[in-house]
């Protein structure tokens, strides 16, 4: 609940900024403002400032600002207006104002990371440790495509399709660049550099992970959870994991397919604490809604702080904005090119998801997924479709060029087709959603 609850205020931020950019340009250009609202749906509360009601509604998953002049509602085009305040429309303005009005809802939005991300390297951020080291293989998981082209633990990448990669941080965006694409790692093996090849593979953009090569992961345990067979069986935080049924435990990586292979039966941990091997009989349970059996632990993790002064904040905060919108960029390319699964859209459920956990940990990472979630939010409103800003905008650069408007008939039939395309999209966003959740 309290993740639900954390991810609808994360949104409800990112819809109010992206709407008071166009509250504040229609207020600058003139424009009289009837309504300000965050979600849609019944009134939960309503004030009036002004000549403005500002509203809060039931459905939070958008928000609208309505003008005097938009649409055919209250007081809309359709309507006849008072002609001392028809000068006040937002249909009577030139073509350029009504642009930069709309514009700048998802400006506001790839705005905001600029300032939100330079605060939170001020604050100071908690990175993984490996994820600033060179990009050395700890673990290649059996019968992964990685697997299958040979990588070894040990190898380095040094190089993706050309391109140098001194850290681990630094594969994300090679791999995102040539997603869908034949993939060519240059590798560091023995001190002998060696080339291995990769087919084409649509799910890259998920990192090394996604093709079965993973860092370093040291068998020690870093939190217990309450109420599970680990716990409950005298496991301790800081325990080292030496072995499993006699089986000898190298990585964290290996407990999960030796306990799987077990099942729900009673076996012996043998596990190092302080500097004394001591044996633990646990029972791995299968847990409700999963075929896993699990016994409540997860890996010590090993962070390293990183604050920033005001100018080297700035500074790292612009570079990383600009990082996410590229990587945006490119994973839209890569999807209308049939490059990336549709199965990586994210619908409204996975928004709340990932800002409420964000909002359960530190405040640097719920800056972050702000930002990150900011990117998202200001350029999918971009894209050219008629219903969000970007079409509106179409429509508009068409006006600008040709000097007359869209005809009527065809506004509406865009906008049909542009409003059949967005419940497409939403359908399949839900529809993702859900099978992500039943497969968790």
């Amino acid at each position: 609940m309290i993740t639900v609850a954390a991810g609808i205020i994360m949104l409800g931020i990112l819809v109010f900024v992206h709407e008071l950019g166009h509250f504040c340009v229609a207020k600058f250009c003139g424009v009289k403002v009837l309504k300000f609202s965050l979600g849609f749906g019944p009134k939960l509360v309503s004030k009036r400032w002004g000549e403005t009601e500002y509203m809060i509604c039931a459905v939070p998953l958008g928000g609208y600002v309505q003008m005097l002049g938009e649409g055919g509602g209250e007081q809309g085009e359709d309507a006849s207006l008072d002609p001392e305040e028809e000068h006040r429309s937002f249909a009577k303005q030139s073509v350029s104002r009504r642009m930069a009005i709309v514009a700048a809802g998802p400006l506001m939005n790839l705005m905001l990371p600029f300032i939100v991300m330079p605060l939170a390297y001020m604050v100071g951020i908690n990175l993984p440790a490996y994820l600033e080291e060179p990009a050395c293989i700890g673990y290649v998981f059996d019968d992964s495509e990685a697997d299958r082209s040979g990588f070894q633990v040990g190898d380095c990448i040094a190089e993706i399709n050309g391109v140098a990669v001194p850290t681990w941080t630094a594969t994300g965006p090679a791999l995102v660049n040539h997603a869908g694409e034949a993939i060519t790692f240059t590798i560091i093996r023995d001190d002998q550099m060696q080339t291995i090849a990769l087919e084409p593979h649509a799910d890259a953009l998920e990192g090394l992970q996604s093709i079965g090569l993973f860092p370093r992961q040291e068998a020690i345990v870093g939190h217990l959870a309450p109420d599970m067979p680990a716990i409950e069986a005298g496991m301790q935080v800081g325990d080292r994991v030496l072995a499993i049924d006699g089986r000898q435990v190298n990585s964290w990586y290996d407990l999960k397919e030796i306990i799987q292979t077990v099942g729900g039966q009673p076996i012996d941990f043998v596990v190092l604490r302080d500097n004394t091997e001591v044996v633990i009989t646990i029972t791995p349970r299968l847990v409700e809604d999963s075929e896993d059996f699990l016994i409540g632990i997860a890996p010590q993790q090993h962070t390293v702080f990183k604050q920033f002064g005001l100018v080297d904040a700035f500074q790292a905060g612009a570079e990383r904005t600009m990082g996410l919108i590229d990587l945006t960029l490119v994973f839209i390319k890569k999807l209308f090119s049939g490059h990336v699964s549709t199965e990586n859209i994210g619908g409204p459920i996975t928004v709340v998801q990932i800002a409420g956990q964000a909002a359960q940990t530190d405040f640097s990472s719920i800056l972050s997924v702000l930002a990150f979630l900011s990117i998202q939010l200001g350029i999918l409103n971009l894209l050219p479709i008629p219903i969000l800003d970007g079409g509106h905008l179409f429509f508009y650069t068409f006006e600008l060029i040709f000097r007359r408007p869209l005809s009527l008939r065809a506004r509406e039939f865009a906008q049909q087709i542009g409003l059949v395309i967005l419940i497409l999209l939403m359908i399949l966003a839900f529809y993702n959603d859900i099978v992500r959740i039943i497969g968790s």
